[in-house]
């Protein structure tokens, strides 16, 4: 074992060294933040959270990779270590190792702070001597938490509360944490960006290895209250169709647990909207139409429908979506009468005419 220790980390070492000469030199940043890496069991989520005062982090912190691990590098900042670690996870050594890795071949590594989880869900936090106070770490099942110039260690303390203690999709509970830290003190200089990245896996849909949930707040007073409002539109305008291919997906592949899980995560969506009587009309369009495509949770996209329409009743799209959901629920003449009024706010749409023809035909596609 200590034989076999020994050798992973030769390796990597060496794999970085490899690295480091292929890499072109990257300026150092300075920051003082918060954040977290955390792997997802289920879903095989991977995804980094981050706050600081400073000025648009998530271009210097987070570095993820679907099946591969999630890296936050921060304090004195060398952005060169958040490839390098995924570059080394990617050849399949454990997260404690490459941490190793990376200490073995910096000179400045006392100033660093990195949080590391792999895709098996092993997750390592370093925090160096040199870190402005209050700096430290967390680790738990799956997940790392870190930050430096704190207002001290109950930001970290209760990240990792609010991360193990909440439910749901891994981006819920990651910005769970983030709240908790800010609840808690945060950065003891201020707020201005944050940052939200997921990746999961797939090979029917490639984007989402990369491109899962990016989201970014780069200047703003309460960045993390920004970031979850960006978050609650986003789920509603992008992340119900993610969660319907993942199910379509499961399906083919006979995993009916996982595709219940992923539609039942639109539902959960709708509810949160619904509760929170949400008025942006893209985000309520959005679940709505997802819902009424799919013929699922049809009473509250007929509700979010009806609320979009009340915040733009000229939005075609939004009336069609609301016609939409009629016809799904079996009400025709209901569904002619709302396309016909879109039909009079555009007279021209080709699109609108087929619509109303599919309603009395009484056909689903």
């Amino acid at each position: 074992m200590i034989a076999g220790r020994l050798s992973y980390l030769a390796l990597s070492c060496f794999l970085l060294a490899v690295l480091l000469l292929a890499a072109p030199a990257l300026a150092l940043v300075q920051t003082g933040t918060f954040s977290i890496v955390a792997y997802d069991s289920v879903t095989q989520e991977l995804g980094v959270a981050v706050q600081s005062k400073y000025f648009s982090v998530g271009t210097a912190v987070p570095w993820v990779k679907a099946g591969v691990g999630a890296v936050a590098t921060q304090a004195n900042v060398n952005v060169a270590l958040g490839p390098q670690a995924l570059a080394l996870l990617g050849t399949g050594v454990p997260a404690a190792d490459v941490m190793r890795a990376l200490a073995a071949t910096d000179t400045s590594w006392a100033g660093r702070q990195v949080g590391i989880v792999d895709a098996q869900g092993r997750a390592v936090s370093w925090t160096g001597p040199r870190c402005m106070d209050w700096a430290g770490g967390e680790t738990g099942s799956g997940f790392a938490v870190q930050g430096n110039i704190l207002a001290g260690p109950a930001v970290v303390a209760g990240m990792a509360k609010a991360y193990r203690e909440t439910r749901g999709e891994l981006a819920e509970r990651l910005l769970a944490a983030l709240d908790a830290a800010q609840a808690a003190g945060g950065d003891k200089r201020g707020m201005q960006s944050a940052a939200l990245m997921v990746v999961r896996p797939s090979t029917i849909h490639p984007q989402y290895n990369t491109r899962y949930i990016d989201l970014r707040v780069e200047d703003h007073k309460t960045p993390i209250k920004e970031l979850r409002r960006v978050w609650n539109i986003f789920e509603g305008f992008h992340l119900a169709n993610a969660h319907l291919d993942f199910a379509e997906q499961y399906d083919a592949e006979g995993r009916a647990d996982l595709a219940k899980l992923d539609r039942d995560r639109v539902g959960e969506s709708m509810q949160r909207a619904l509760k929170r009587n949400d008025r942006d009309a893209s985000l309520l369009n959005g679940l709505a139409w997802a819902c009424a495509t799919h013929d699922m949770f049809l009473p509250d996209a007929l509700e979010a429908a009806k609320r979009a329409v009340l915040v733009e009743p000229r939005n075609v799209d939004i009336l069609d979506t609301l016609a939409e959901v009629y016809f799904r629920m079996g009400n025709a003449t209901k569904a002619i009468e709302v396309e016909s009024r879109a039909a009079t706010i555009d007279p021209k749409s080709s699109s609108l005419k087929l619509q109303i023809e599919r309603f009395r035909k009484g056909t689903t596609q």
